[in-house]
C-alpha cells in the first residue's frame, strides 16, 4: 500500500509540474505604454550599519550613462552615529534615519523612507530599490529605463555576483540564476508574474503612491511584494541588460541561516496572500496562469520529496535491511545526479554572463547538496518559532 501512495505521489507532482506550465503558457497580462513619463526616478537604500561597502554603490549610481540626481537617492540609517552617513554626506545624497527601531525588517525601512518622502510632495516614475552591498553596471538605469517607459509596473535586473570565489557562494549566486534565468525569463516571456528575490527592481511611482508608503513587512518583504503582484494582476518584466552585483555568503553556516529565513519568510507570505489568490481564480482572468502557478508553489516538489520517502521506506517494510539500503542509495544518488545535471544546465545557460571563479566542476558536483540543504531549512523554519531578522556583515568588494 506504501509503494502504491509514492508512485501516486510521484505521478501527481509531475502533473502539477505539467499542468502549471501548460497554464503559464495561457496568460494574458501585458502592460499599456505609459504616455506620461517625467524621467523622475529615485533610488532607496536600506544601509543599517553598511559603511564597509556601500560606497561603491554610491559611486556606481553617479557613474550612470542615465543620470540621477543626487537629490533623489534616499539611504535608511537607523543611528547618527553610524559611519555609513559620513559616506552618504560626502556624496551629497539624502539620509533617512528610522522612526521606529524595535520594527528590524527592510519593508518597515523601505515604509518610513517612503512615507517621508510623500509628506514632502515629491513625486517620482519609478522607485528603485537595492541593498547596501550593491553595485550597479554603468547602464543600469538606461536599460531599465526601457522598461518603464513600456509600462510595466514593475521591473526586475540581472543579478550577478561581485564574490564567488567559495563554492558556497558560487552555490548561492546559481540559485539566484535558477530563479531569474530560467524562472523568471520563462515567465516574463508569457506575461506571468515574476519572482521577487531581494533587490534590484523598481516599482512604478503611481502604485508607491496609492499605498502611501510600503505595505509589505514580512520576513521576506520581496516574495509579499510578489504574491501581491499576482493578485491584483500587475505587470512585471524581467530585464536582463539590467546588470548589478550582489555579495554572496562565503559561510556555510551564515548561508543557511539566511535561506532558513527565506523559507520561514515564504510560508508567512503565504498565509497571508493565498486564500485571496485562490477565492479570485477565474480561468477567464488574462492573469489566471500566474495564479495557478502560485497557488501551486512548491507542492510539486513537496508531493515529489514525500512520494520518494515512502518509496525508500516502503522497501524496509517488504524486503530486508540490505534492499532498504541498496534501495535508498540508489535514490540518493539519481536525486543527485539530477540535481547535478540542472547545476550543468544552468552554468551553461548562463555562458560566460554569470561572475563565477570556482571550477565549474566542482561547482556542479558541489550545487546539488547546497541544493539539499533546504531541506534542513525547511525543517529548522517550521519547529523554530521565532524566526527574526538578523543582520548579515557586508565587506566585499567588486573585483573587475
Amino acid at each position: 500500500m506504501t509503494t502504491i501512495i509514492s508512485f501516486l505521489l510521484i505521478i501527481y507532482s509531475l502533473f502539477l509540474l505539467v499542468y502549471s506550465f501548460f497554464v503559464m503558457t495561457r496568460n494574458n497580462n501585458s502592460p499599456q505604454k505609459s504616455d506620461i513619463v517625467t524621467n523622475k526616478y529615485c533610488i532607496l537604500i536600506p544601509a543599517r550599519n553598511e559603511s564597509q561597502v556601500i560606497e561603491q554603490l554610491l559611486i556606481s549610481i553617479e557613474k550612470q550613462t542615465e543620470k540621477i540626481s543626487s537629490k533623489d537617492v534616499y539611504i535608511i540609517v537607523e543611528s547618527k552615529e553610524d559611519p555609513t552617513v559620513e559616506i552618504v554626506k560626502k556624496h551629497n545624497m539624502n539620509i533617512i534615519y528610522r522612526k521606529d527601531l524595535t520594527k528590524k525588517r527592510k519593508g518597515y525601512a523601505l515604509d518610513d523612507a517612503i512615507k517621508e518622502i510623500i509628506s514632502k510632495n515629491k513625486k517620482y516614475d519609478a522607485y528603485f530599490i537595492f541593498d547596501a552591498d550593491n553595485i550597479l553596471d554603468k547602464n543600469y538605469i538606461k536599460e531599465m529605463v526601457n522598461s518603464i517607459e513600456d509600462g510595466y509596473d514593475i521591473g526586475i535586473s540581472y543579478r550577478n555576483t561581485k564574490n564567488s570565489s567559495t563554492l558556497v557562494a558560487a552555490s548561492s549566486a546559481l540559485t539566484f540564476s535558477m530563479i531569474n534565468t530560467i524562472g523568471n525569463k520563462l515567465k516574463s516571456k508569457y506575461t506571468n508574474n515574476l519572482t521577487i528575490s531581494g533587490t534590484g527592481y523598481y516599482i512604478k511611482g503611481s502604485l508607491v503612491e496609492d499605498w502611501q508608503g510600503f505595505p509589505f513587512n514580512t520576513l521576506t518583504e520581496d516574495y509579499e511584494l510578489t504574491l501581491y503582484s499576482t493578485l491584483n494582476n500587475l505587470t512585471t518584466t524581467y530585464n536582463e541588460k539590467a546588470i548589478f552585483y550582489d555579495e554572496q555568503p562565503d559561510s556555510f553556516k551564515v548561508s543557511m541561516k539566511q535561506r532558513t529565513r527565506w523559507v520561514k519568510g515564504y510560508f508567512e507570505a503565504r498565509k497571508i496572500y493565498i486564500k485571496d489568490i485562490r477565492r479570485n481564480l477565474d480561468y477567464k482572468d488574462k492573469n489566471y496562469g500566474s495564479k495557478i502557478s502560485t497557488v501551486i508553489g512548491v507542492k510539486p516538489l513537496i508531493y515529489l520529496l514525500i512520494g520518494v520517502l515512502l518509496l525508500v521506506v516502503s522497501s524496509l517494510t517488504i524486503n530486508d535491511i540490505t534492499a532498504f539500503i541498496k534501495t535508498l542509495v540508489i535514490v540518493l544518488l539519481l536525486i543527485y545526479l539530477e540535481l547535478a545535471g540542472i547545476t550543468y544546465i544552468i552554468i551553461k545557460s548562463e555562458k560566460d554572463k554569470l561572475n563565477l571563479n570556482v571550477s565549474k566542476i566542482k561547482l556542479t558536483l558541489y550545487n546539488p547538496l547546497f541544493l539539499l540543504s533546504y531541506i534542513p531549512c525547511l525543517m529548522i523554519s517550521i519547529f523554530k518559532r521565532n524566526l527574526g531578522w538578523e543582520e548579515i556583515k557586508h565587506n566585499k568588494k567588486l573585483v573587475d
